[in-house]
């Protein structure tokens, strides 16, 4: 069964594209009509398309591993911040750091950077600083928090990214391209799909549109943490039938060793008398 229905799309304008004359020759078979001047969306093909999409998401949360979320346009951000933070997941909602998949390693340095500024927080060593010295830290830690604060538990490379508005988000598709990440985006009709692994054919800039679709793929997500967990539960209560009390062979080894030394002794030939 679909994890939606073409009138819950409607209702959230998903089918609206962009204007026709503005339109990208690849996105032709998502499009069913024009009105207006404005293209339609096959809502049938975005229906197929957001199953795919909510699918492999599973899958991945199942398997414990991380999608990276990315949306830093104004009616975009604050809703992906929002289901991203609601299912674990870490996001990009402010600007995309330059190499923030490709330099992974500087990336990395920066959020140790912020956790050492944290740490000497915790142990007062922070306090014992001069108060220009503190200011300065206070400032570069609220910089560090605003750019990387929602992937500061992020330890490893995602291993999908999604992005909503792939021309916004140009530099994010690229880096993941670059180093085979698979990419997951909702994506309008005057968008270039080649780049993206699983295309969400939808409105990508209405509020509603992308809050219902992101939805959706967070409710799968949340699916496949669910499993996982309960997964991990079977694992840990499931004792093995079949496993015999441990040191059971080494007590026997004890039992046995007396009867093995005086058979060697009986076996033994008796010394014979010396010559004289």
């Amino acid at each position: 069964m679909p994890r939606t229905n073409f009138q819950e799309l409607l209702d959230a304008g998903a089918h609206f594209g962009h204007l026709a004359r503005k339109w990208n020759p690849k996105m032709a078979p998502y499009i069913f009509d024009q009105k207006n001047g404005i293209h339609i969306i096959d809502l049938h093909k975005s229906i197929v398309k957001i199953d795919e999409a909510a699918q492999m998401m599973k899958e991945l949360a199942r398997s414990g591993r991380k999608i990276l979320f990315v949306a830093t346009k104004k009616q975009a951000k604050d809703i992906i911040a929002e289901k991203a933070e609601s299912v674990g997941m870490p996001s990009v909602t402010e600007r995309w750091p330059g190499g923030m998949l490709t330099n992974f390693p500087t990336i990395r340095k920066a959020v140790k950077k912020m956790n050492t500024i944290d740490k000497m927080k915790e142990d007062g060593t922070f306090d014992k600083l001069a108060k220009r010295e503190r200011l300065q830290i206070d400032r570069q830690r609220a910089k560090l928090e605003k750019n990387l604060g929602s992937i500061k538990d992020m330890s490893r490379l995602p291993s999908a990214i999604f992005v909503v508005d792939i021309q916004k988000e140009a530099n994010a598709v690229k880096e993941a391209n670059r180093l085979n990440i698979p990419v997951i985006a909702m994506v309008d009709t005057c968008c270039d799909p080649t780049p993206i692994d699983y295309v969400i054919p939808a409105n990508d800039d209405a509020a509603k549109s992308i809050e219902y679709i992101t939805g959706v793929l967070c409710d799968a997500i949340q699916e496949g943490l669910s499993e996982r967990k309960l997964e991990k539960e079977k694992e840990a209560t499931a004792a093995p039938a079949d496993e015999k009390p441990a040191g059971a062979k080494k007590l026997r080894a004890r039992k046995n060793a007396p009867v093995q030394e005086e058979a060697v002794k009986e076996e033994a030939p008796a010394a014979e008398p010396a010559a004289e």
